[in-house]
Formats: structure tokens, sequence, C-alpha cells
């Protein structure tokens, strides 16, 4: 080959270089999902498999059109691994996944300074009713209603340590569904996995409940890596 025709192909190849877009990592996690729930904060708790009680939740700030991460924590879920949130049946252990709003937080500690989200302190008299017979089904109760049977309820000061600080999980929470389940709730750890919820520790729910903001329309998405419950459906 003339060293002019090879002088000719260096120069095109470099004009190729120069003109080529440049590479792209992987795309932030929320911007894999079908749906966001339309405000700028999410949080995402993601599970290997449905089988599984570990995986993270990594929580993300909408900032000039890109999503940015905040934090990440470990995190446990149900101690029989998760399920789709529609076909759920309540008292499985399962968590369940989808995309939900966070309605409002409570603890049996006082919240964390700088916290924005209403914030519900757990008294003696605070209860949550899971009684699929009672006109308060999946809601907070204090006292308990005489149609809530005690041992369909949960009492929220007995769980000192897991309802130091949490945030409710809006599944099946606007429209309860009788018998789909009750009580989800993002919360502190526990000795292990949990009947249902995602929890963190003390340390990472602090930093959470202080970063949400009501106004920003925060959400948070339950899911699987992959597969007919990955978080990439939601």
């Amino acid at each position: 080959m003339r060293s002019g025709a090879v002088a000719g192909l260096v120069s095109a190849c470099v004009l190729g270089l120069l003109g080529a877009a440049p590479s792209r990592g992987p795309l932030p996690l929320p911007e894999r999902l079908a749906d966001t729930g339309g405000g700028t904060q999410l949080i995402i708790a993601q599970a290997p498999d449905t089988g599984a009680t570990t995986g993270t939740v990594t929580w993300w700030d909408r900032r000039g059109g890109t999503w940015v991460r905040a934090g990440s924590a470990p995190a446990r879920f149900g101690a029989k691994g998760l399920v789709e949130g529609a076909a759920r049946t309540q008292g499985t252990d399962t968590t369940p996944t989808g995309l939900y709003d966070l309605p409002f937080g409570f603890g049996t500690k006082a919240a964390p300074g700088g916290t924005r989200v209403p914030y519900r302190a757990v008294r003696e008299s605070s209860w949550w009713c899971q009684d699929n017979a009672s006109s308060s089904y999946n809601r907070w109760t204090d006292p308990l209603p005489r149609d809530c049977r005690a041992s369909e309820a949960e009492h929220l000061s007995a769980y000192a340590g897991q309802y130091a600080y949490a945030l409710v999980v809006g599944f099946n929470y606007h429209r309860p569904v009788r018998g789909r389940g009750a009580g989800i709730f993002l919360h502190v750890n526990g000795r292990g996995a949990t009947a249902g919820c995602v929890s963190v520790p003390e340390a990472d729910m602090r930093r959470i409940l202080r970063w949400v903001v009501p106004r920003r329309a925060p959400h948070i998405v339950l899911g699987t890596s992959g597969g007919a419950t990955g978080i990439s459906r939601y």
C-alpha cells in the first residue's frame, strides 16, 4: 500500500474516533424502572431473588434531570422472601413487591432532628389494626377500637427496637383489600428477617427520615434484581 493511502486511512480512523459518541456507563438504577412515582425522591429496596431475606436499600434524589444516589444500606426482607404485592396473602411473612408512597413516619423514639415527614409518637395505646373484620383494617389506631381484636393487631410499643423509627409503606393502604396484608413498614432491624417489612440498621433509618421531603413526593419500590418481580417492572 502506498504511503499516501496509509496516511489517508489513518486520518479517516482518527476522524472516526473523534466523531464517535463517548461511551456511557450503566444508567442509574431509577432510570431502569418503568415508573418512579412522579416525584424527585425514591427509595429502592432490592433483593437478589424472591427467596432472599437480605439485600440492599438505596435512596435517590433527582437533580437536574438525573437521579443521584444519596445513600445506601444493607436490608432485610420477609422471612419467606418476596412476592408480587397484588397477589400477596396476609400472614405469609412475605415482602410485597411494587411501587408505593410513604404516608407518614412513626417511632418509639422522637423524630431525628431535621425530620420533615409527618411523624407520630408511639405510645402504650398505639396499635396497627390487622383485623380483616375491622373498619380500621390496615390503619394506625390510638387507642385500639372495639371492632379490632387485639389478637389481630400489632401493639406498636411492644417493638421498641424495630419501631424506634419507621416509615409506613403505602402497600394496601389507600384502598385496602381484606386478606392481602397490613402493617408493611420500612423500619429498624430486629434480630433477623422480618414478617414482611423491610428493615435497615438504626443509623440508616435515622438518615432516611432526615432525608425524606414530603413536597418531593417520595416513593419506595420493592423488588428483585430480575424476573417477574424485578424492580424494572415497577
